[in-house]
């Protein structure tokens, strides 16, 4: 994102870089996307529309993921971009342990995007939402407005930083590190544009759904033999999932 573009974006916001931030913007995000209402479907209109489906059946905990996204986006020691939340269930006789990786979901209608007041997070038109580091001005209003708690503050960029779906592999032809690492192959990239893709097929025969629906977001990550209470009850222990303003930090 050119300088010029950060600027245009800051000035139709009303914000300048070193401008005083208004406080409540994240929340007025929030509030925002949760008006416009949620469609699990693929996305529609013309280009492609990138997304991903995982399937929870298949995934058995390797991390495998997580430790290729940072290798690959060279993600601070203690923090990352792609996680996954270990979840217990017990019912009479019987104790398990489910699997259900995290990252940034590429909303339809992301709340970060919308709580920006820099224009540093801004979404591509092939649904893609990036972070333009020379723009952030590190206020973590998008951390905050993030109700999947998957972006953090870098304390080394002092920027907010989170899942890009690897944007510099996925221009050159090649689907995100996580996707290329898995070991179970519980993890497929495709355009959700195209009805003859896999992630589209999934999403429709295998009965896909996003994370935390009723959020507004439209998220463009589909699981497979998802559990939703399942994942609720993971997402709040201090053990699972990082608290807001912290986010994407682990242990």
């Amino acid at each position: 994102m050119s300088e010029s573009r950060s600027n245009e974006a800051a000035t139709k916001r009303g914000f300048g870089r070193r401008s005083l931030l208004r406080s409540g913007a994240a929340a007025a995000a929030v509030s925002a996307a949760a008006a416009t209402g949620c469609d699990s479907r693929p996305s529609t209109g013309t280009g492609q529309r990138w997304g991903m489906v995982i399937d929870l059946t298949k995934c058995f905990g390797c991390h495998a993921c997580s430790i290729a996204c940072k290798s690959e986006q060279q993600v601070p020691l203690g923090f990352f971009k792609s996680w996954v939340i270990t979840a217990e269930k017990q019912r009479p006789g019987i104790a398990a342990r489910e699997f259900i990786p995290v990252l940034c979901n590429h909303c339809e209608q992301p709340p970060c995007v919308a709580g920006c007041p820099t224009g540093a997070t801004w979404q591509r038109d092939d649904g893609i939402v990036v972070q333009d580091d020379d723009s952030c001005i590190g206020c973590k209003y998008c951390v905050q407005a993030c109700p999947y708690d998957v972006k953090y503050a870098d304390p080394l960029s002092k920027t907010a930083q989170k899942c890009d779906f690897c944007v510099h592999l996925v221009d050159q032809g090649f689907v995100p590190s996580c996707v290329n690492t898995c070991n179970a192959r519980a993890r497929v990239f495709g355009d959700l544009n195209d009805p003859q893709s896999e992630v589209s097929r999934l999403i429709t025969k295998r009965r896909a759904q996003p994370l935390r629906p009723n959020a507004g977001t439209e998220p463009r990550v589909f699981y497979i033999g998802l559990d939703p209470a399942t994942y609720e009850a993971a997402r709040r222990s201090t053990d699972s999932v990082p608290s807001v303003g912290t986010a994407g930090k682990r242990g």
